[in-house]
């Protein structure tokens, strides 16, 4: 795995460690989020219908590529 571009994350959940759809997953990790923490997602592509969901749930995202396989989303609370 390659290096965390924004560092270590309060909660992380790997997308490509979870068999079947992990929507269900992340929801529940971004419910349990406090104000002050962030949820690093890491997945095989860029998750962009989750964008909406989260603009929607009154979060905000910043994306990193740090491999050509692997794409990081930090989350954090607007």
């Amino acid at each position: 795995m390659s290096a965390k571009p924004f560092g270590e994350a309060d909660k992380t959940v790997d997308a490509r460690e979870i068999d079947g759809e992990p929507f269900g997953e992340i929801m529940t990790a971004l419910e349990d989020l406090s104000a002050d923490e962030a949820l690093l997602l890491i997945n095989s592509f860029e998750p962009e219908p989750l964008y909406a969901v989260i603009d929607e749930r009154g979060f905000e995202h910043e994306t990193a590529n740090p491999a050509s396989d692997e794409w990081h989303v930090k989350i954090t609370q607007a």
